[in-house]
């Protein structure tokens, strides 16, 4: 089987985490602070906290600027359902807007009329290792008062113009799950220049205990968030891969471009021009006289492991059932949900993998 995707794991990791083990010392520490540190040098970030997944990231950063119930946070319809499950849980209602087709991510010129007294944030989604025209989201939050978190899960290393992605908004956070670029298993990060949500942020990841003259004071309510030191030995090991891991990620996207572009029953994934991809997924849109879930059957049995992309999360029961949204305003994240299939990438694919999973799949179109 053709995996569609497998995280870079090798000697390294294992001697990292023989470290920790050797040491005794298991929860967060030593090896989350030096992990922590690699990542704010590599983003040029003022401050970098590790937590225990991509969703605890973006409920911690909800929960630092006080999104609360009654609150609205916009969100793209075309998205992970954590994204809006984060908003849900807090008691705030999650805002859809369609997204773009030429980036996947939330369509800029359909969100100031969702914009109401009740909104509070804007979160976009990085979808897919491209970032959303972050220009056009800050105007907006200027304008009308409104914080940006950015949900970069998918989108580490990638560029908004001269800026890394998940350095722009309030508060940037990644995931760390084995389909992203680097991966400690499970796990996750939040980026901010701003001290004081760093500070509140820390202090939500660890029971809501503040140090104060070398004492653990409970300060306010808080979640064990904590990353291990296990997975922070790993996250060690993946830093020194992360260019090699997306530069092999863009020769494989120019490799599926190379042989696809001419296939008109797919529409391939583009780079937008004000910054640069990194291909955490390959995410094409197959002719609509094509059932989307046959070609994965077909492939699956050719030994080709593919899968939808991401969601049209107002279509999901819970979403759907609460809201009742009328899908005709959700166009394309629809198209995208039902149309879109993920092909395999990963540093571990060569040449003869790509053509053979590109013959494949015009095969089974023909």
């Amino acid at each position: 089987m053709i995996k569609l995707s497998m995280p870079d794991i090798g000697l390294d990791e294992f001697e990292q985490i023989k470290e920790v083990l050797d040491s005794g010392y298991l929860v967060q520490g030593a090896k989350v602070d030096e992990f922590e540190n690699l990542v704010k040098n590599y983003l040029k970030a003022k401050h970098v906290i590790a937590v225990s997944s991509g969703t605890a990231a973006l409920h911690l950063a909800l929960l630092t600027i006080d999104i609360k119930a009654g609150d609205e946070v916009i969100i793209p319809d075309f998205t992970f359902p954590a994204t809006a499950n984060v908003v849900e849980i807090l008691g705030a209602t999650p805002v859809f807007v369609d997204t773009d087709l030429d980036s996947f991510c939330i369509d800029t010129k359909k969100i100031e009329e969702k914009i109401s007294s009740r909104t509070k944030a804007i979160m976009p989604v990085q979808e897919f290792g491209q970032s959303s025209d972050m220009n056009k989201i800050l105007e907006l939050a200027n304008h009308y008062n409104l914080k940006v978190i950015e949900d970069a899960a998918c989108a580490f290393g990638s560029e908004y113009k001269s800026y890394k992605v998940g350095t722009i908004g309030e508060i940037g956070c990644f995931s760390l799950h084995p389909r992203k670029a680097i991966t400690t298993g499970e796990g996750g990060l939040l980026v901010t220049n701003n001290d004081e949500y760093a500070e509140k942020i820390r202090i939500l990841r660890n029971h809501g205990i503040k140090s104060i003259n070398g004492k653990a004071n409970f300060v306010m309510p808080g979640l064990n968030y904590r990353l291990t030191n296990i997975q922070g030995a790993i996250g060690v090991a993946q830093m020194a891969k992360l260019e090699s891991i997306n530069k092999s990620r863009k020769t494989i996207a120019d490799l599926y471009y190379k042989l696809l572009k001419n296939n008109t029953k797919i529409i391939l994934p583009k780079e937008m021009d004000y910054g640069k991809h990194v291909w955490q997924t390959y995410h094409i849109l197959i002719d609509k006289k094509h059932s989307r879930d046959e070609v994965i059957m077909k492939l699956k049995q050719k030994g080709i492991e593919t899968n939808f992309g991401a969601n049209s999360v107002h279509m999901q029961p819970y979403y759907k059932g609460k809201y009742n949204l009328d899908s005709n305003t959700f166009n394309n994240s629809v198209y995208s949900f039902n149309q879109g299939l993920a092909l395999p990438l990963h540093p571990n694919l060569n040449e003869d993998d790509i053509n053979f999973i590109v013959n494949s799949l015009c095969e089974i179109l023909t």
